[in-house]
């Protein structure tokens, strides 16, 4: 008991300084401290008289989090453990090694490496299987368990052993963690004859330098008509990177957003700071549902302001701004503090964090509460639900028999295989998988498991659950058993109806092996929907004109 009380005491402090911050004033403040005392009384009682030892830090980690879980998902705490992981989303770097691992044939396998990195430099490739680290064996281990054995400080040595996945070959080797800084701009090249593409991926610090000498380098090699900035799947970042990718297109001193919050203080308008490198290339901004954040507010910024045109899909509906606030014990909080509005005055957050459902499902705004806005050229926009595009391209679907050949690694199994055959590959632009490419990989799965059951099998499996719990199965089951039968005999004909899209996945992993991130998104240009969409608008000046016309 005296053990008890004496860790009690020691929590005192912590939880002291707590009740004399000043949060606000009158009612509110007394609501806070009053709160405050009612939860240090709580937590006495439960530490001294509750039947088992309790975890101080585990117990205060669960409380901190049930009380942010009642507001948005971006507001969160930040432990001294995660402060390397936060670094690395607002930065891009990390103290490591150089590639993307996943759990694989109950170890871990390397999926990508990231060139110029330590793995890259050891020869580590694409289904390399990592066995061991530092003498541990990975058996059963999670990636993220890995993860933390493969970081750490730039300078540091790890030594890694490793099994070829096709010979069987195992070996070890001494790798010097360095910095890795992941690049926001992964590739940028020409599309087409005369048309550039800038692909960015997150937007973390220096975003706006790296796309503006993208965009300088494209230029110096030959004449640029028009330029298209994919920003599909990048999930935001710095607010200030946005401005900054923004100041690239259009010029000095434009407002690029708006920020609105509870303490008037903080509100801002950001606006361009520098002089633009071109005000004039037909532009296309690429965004589908995982553009979030800082890249609508660029996709934003180029439509209020007629600046380009935004092709593909809606994207997420994030209208939040988060700000860091220190904390004791090299702790730190990340809070919305506030709501951003692009030039035009909208506000794209999608979901309402302070009305739920009886679920606790945050609320969509509803279409007739969605205002409508203006772009300079006079053109109608909305707010409360994304971005929506100015040309809506249908998402790519992919067929069933490749989603399964996909999820059990059979292409990208295939592609290592292909790889360790092949030390030389034509460049990314020039290498099509054929139909000798083709049919070397339906001989590779003759032996191996690809089974999927379709949407037709699965009502035909609930019609029969059906049937028999109605009764009426023995009239129904030859007529059921028919109807497999068609079905099965028609799956076998998959690989060849879609052999189209087999091929582009076989060729997009193929080239993945030899030219990396770069290789795999310059050999996506043939069969993109969305690029394939953006290059006509390019091409035609008049259709590009009418459509950022009223």
């Amino acid at each position: 008991m005296l053990r008890r009380k004496l860790k009690y005491l020691l929590w005192l402090p912590a939880l002291g300084f707590l009740l004399i911050v000043p949060v606000g004033a009158g009612d509110s403040y007394f609501e806070v401290s009053k709160n405050l005392e009612i939860f240090s009384s709580l937590y006495k009682e439960l530490n001294i008289y509750y039947v088992d030892e309790m975890d101080a830090n585990k117990s205060m980690r669960t409380a901190i989090d049930a009380m942010l879980g009642d507001l948005d998902p971006y507001t969160n705490f930040i432990s001294e453990a995660e402060m390397e992981a936060f670094r690395f989303q607002t930065t891009g770097r990390y103290g490591g090694i150089g590639a993307v691992i996943r759990a694989k044939d109950g170890y871990i396998g390397v999926v990508e490496v990231h060139e110029g990195t330590p793995s890259h430099k050891a020869k580590l490739q694409a289904g390399d299987l990592i066995i061991a680290v530092d003498g541990r064996s990975t058996e059963g281990r999670s990636s993220d368990d890995v993860s933390k054995l493969l970081r750490g400080t730039p300078g540091t040595e790890v030594e890694v052993k490793v099994r070829r996945k096709v010979t069987g070959e195992e070996f070890s080797a001494k790798l010097l963690r360095e910095e890795i800084s992941l690049k926001n701009v992964p590739y940028y090249g020409m599309a087409a004859e005369g048309i550039g593409y800038i692909r960015l991926e997150q937007f973390t610090e220096k975003s706006g330098l790296h796309v503006q000498e993208a965009l300088k380098d494209l230029e110096k090699k030959g004449k640029l008509n028009g330029l298209i900035l994919d920003l599909r799947g990048n999930p935001g970042g710095l607010l200030h990177e946005a401005v900054n990718v923004a100041n690239v297109f259009i010029p000095k001193g434009k407002l690029v957003v708006d920020t609105k919050g509870r303490v008037p203080d903080w509100d801002q308008k950001r606006k361009t700071l520098s002089d633009p490198v071109d005000t004039d290339i037909r532009l296309v901004i690429l965004t589908d549902n995982g553009s979030a954040s800082a890249s609508e507010i660029v996709a934003g910024v180029m439509q209020d302001y007629d600046r380009g045109l935004v092709v593909g899909r809606k994207t997420f509906g994030k209208g939040l701004v988060q700000q860091t606030r220190d904390l004791s014990y090299k702790t730190k909080l990340k809070i919305t503090i506030a709501k951003y509005y692009t030039p035009s005055g909208r506000c794209i957050q999608a979901l309402d964090y302070s009305h739920r459902d009886a679920n606790g499902k945050a609320e969509e705004v509803p279409d007739s509460l969605r205002r409508a806005f203006k772009t300079s050229n006079g053109r109608t926009v909305f707010d409360g639900a994304g971005i929506e595009p100015d040309i809506k391209v249908d998402p790519r679907s992919y067929p069933l028999v490749l989603a399964s050949l996909m999820s059990k690694d059979l292409v990208f199994d295939f592609a290592t295989e292909y790889r360790y055959k092949r030390q030389e590959l034509a460049s990314a632009a020039d290498f099509h998988a054929g139909d000798e490419v083709y049919q070397e990989f339906l001989d590779y799965i003759k032996d191996k498991d690809y089974s999927y059951q379709t949407q037709s099998e699965k009502t035909i499996d609930r019609l029969e659950t059906q049937s028999k719990d109605e009764k009426y199965y023995d009239a129904l089951s030859q007529e059921i058993e028919d109807l497999r039968a068609q079905i099965t005999a028609d799956k076998m004909n998959d690989l060849a109806r879609h052999r189209d899209a087999i091929v582009a996945a076989l060729e997009s992993e193929i080239i993945s092996r030899y030219y990396m991130r770069a290789g795999r998104i310059e050999a996506s240009f043939d069969d993109d929907p969305d690029i394939t969409e953006a290059l006509a608008l390019l091409k035609n000046p008049e259709l590009y004109r009418q459509l950022l016309s009223p």
